[in-house]
């Protein structure tokens, strides 16, 4: 069972972080079964060649985001912004956001102008391998300039979303990025059969959704940040003591983002001297496996950061530790068993997703490859995605940092050795192993920073869990031995592939159920109280 809060606040923020965690995950949900749509019509309306293109333009931005989106906010902006409204007030943290807002538009601004600019060179650090094939390079850098000026959107719709997760407003965000893959299936339908009109690539026509959906993700967050009194007309600066602080914790994660492009560009580089649709068959794989990692991790990390820098900043160390279990417990109650279930069903989901059109029996099958080894190491990214939110509370932007360049070392060693004999599916059990040992060195870093974590604890949890995961496999495998997966999306393989999932999932639920998994009952809670209210 899971312990008890120290006290009866503590258990009462562990509740609302479990609601809040359903409400950012029924939102991450949304936009990841749109994601899902979007990936499928991706792959039946483009050949890999194409998507190879696009994926690799989509690849700069959408590293950049991750410091200057999800980093900023996570990093440098809600602990700072809660530090100010529970010190100096509400009107006081309404000026910190505003100068904020001012400062970071700016940067944005500069870092999309110059990637637009400066594209064909960032198209060559990334893909060098594309240069031997004029066409591909010529297309990634048309690519690369026309989605370049997302980061600047997603900048913006990333300060809208951290100013409503510091005052636990999470439903508009939640739902904001559903909107981009809306923009993107729009764009694949309604664009790219008349590119060809106007002397250009239909694959372009994607690079045009994405900055729809940019545009999209800020207006559905103005409404929200109206009624918090938080839309803003953006300042600069001043001296605002706050904004100076929010950019020196910003300033450790630019490092981490240094150590975390060379990751990307290392892995880019070595998928670009790969066969062709090598990294279309990554890119799938991965989205697959962000579906439950997105969905739980980082909607746990972003319900728990605003109740965590509360408990930081009361000076409450036990009552943080608290909520961090807690909330690395939910993540490993829907983690492991994903890990379980997308390795045994990596060749029927990829088959009943994105078996159809231009995507057939061989691609399935590469897809496949990434996909199993990519799924191994579900559990761990999405813990790290758990843990790097404790640092975050207590302003430490720095130590991640660290714990990403063992990623980076690791990465590339075991990309080394493995990408030789296995291809693109080495690289994925490169990604797996990497994440593994990040993991390891942010749990270690942690405890060195705080002390004893109380991580025992959740050795009964896990064992529990464990032990419901290798049920629900041994079901899942005996379903799935029906399907004739290399057929792709056809009427019997899509029924196979969903008796197995529900068979799956009952079982997993009722094993847990019967070993007293306490984490479950925080899950129904969640779904019963959201069901009262309905």
């Amino acid at each position: 069972m899971l312990r008890a809060m120290p006290t009866d606040a503590a258990n009462r923020e562990g509740q609302a972080i479990a609601r809040r965690a359903g409400t950012v995950a029924a939102g991450t949900l949304a936009s990841r079964v749109l994601g899902m749509v979007r990936d499928a019509v991706f792959a039946a309306a483009f050949a890999v060649g194409a998507t190879d293109a696009f994926f690799m333009a989509w690849t700069i931005p959408n590293a950049l985001r991750v410091l200057l989106g999800e980093g900023a906010i996570s990093g440098a902006f809600v602990p700072v912004f809660t530090e100010a409204y529970e010190r100096d007030g509400p009107e006081r943290a309404r000026a910190f956001y505003a100068r904020l807002v001012g400062t970071m538009g700016m940067v944005l601004l500069a870092v999309a102008t110059a990637g637009v600019i400066a594209a064909p060179g960032v198209v060559w650090l990334y893909a060098a391998g594309y240069s031997e094939h004029p066409e591909l390079f010529d297309n990634t850098v048309v690519l690369t300039r026309v989605v370049f000026p997302y980061i600047f959107l997603m900048g913006v719709s990333a300060l809208a979303t951290g100013a409503l997760y510091a005052r636990k407003r999470f439903v508009a965000p939640a739902f904001a990025p559903m909107w981009l893959n809306v923009a993107f299936i729009a764009a694949a339908f309604g664009l790219a059969p008349f590119a060809p009109r106007f002397g250009v690539h239909p694959i372009i026509a994607l690079g045009v959704g994405a900055l729809i959906g940019g545009v999209l993700q800020i207006l559905v967050q103005l409404r929200p940040l109206h009624r918090e009194g938080l839309l803003v007309r953006p300042r600069l600066p001043g001296g605002d003591p706050y904004v100076h602080k929010s950019l020196r914790l910003l300033l450790p994660l630019l490092a981490g983002l240094g150590v975390y492009q060379l990751n990307i560009v290392l892995a880019r580089q070595l998928t670009s001297f790969l066969p062709k649709g090598s990294l279309s068959y990554l890119y799938y794989g991965q989205r697959l496996v962000e579906l439950p990692q997105g969905m739980f991790a980082v909607a746990i990390a972003s319900a728990a950061l605003p109740s965590l820098s509360e408990s930081v900043a009361r000076g409450d160390t036990a009552q943080s530790k608290h909520l961090f279990r807690y909330a690395l417990r939910l993540t490993l109650f829907v983690a492991v068993p994903s890990t379980v279930a997308l390795a045994l069903l990596a060749e029927p989901t990829v088959a009943v997703i994105f078996g159809r059109g231009a995507y057939r029996a061989h691609e399935i099958e590469e897809t496949a490859r990434s996909l199993v080894w990519q799924a191994a190491g579900i559990w761990a990214v999405a813990s790290v995605r758990t843990v790097v939110p404790m640092f975050h509370a207590y302003n430490d932007t720095r130590t991640p940092v660290v714990a990403s360049a063992v990623n980076l070392v690791t990465f590339g060693g075991l990309a080394a050795i493995f990408m030789g004999p296995m291809q693109h599916a080495g690289l994925a059990l490169a990604v797996t192993g990497a994440a593994v040992t990040q993991l390891a060195t942010l749990i270690g870093l942690l405890r060195w920073k705080m002390g004893r974590l109380g991580l025992r604890e959740l050795a009964t949890g896990v064992a529990r869990m464990s032990l419901a995961s290798a049920a629900m496999g041994a079901v899942i495998w005996l379903v799935a031995r029906y399907g004739a997966w290399e057929r792709g999306a056809n009427a019997t393989n899509v029924a196979v592939f969903t008796i197995a999932v529900a068979a799956g999932g009952v079982t997993y639920l009722a094993v847990s159920r019967s070993l007293g998994a306490p984490e479950l009952d925080a899950v129904v809670g969640i779904l019963r109280r959201r069901r009262r209210k309905a």
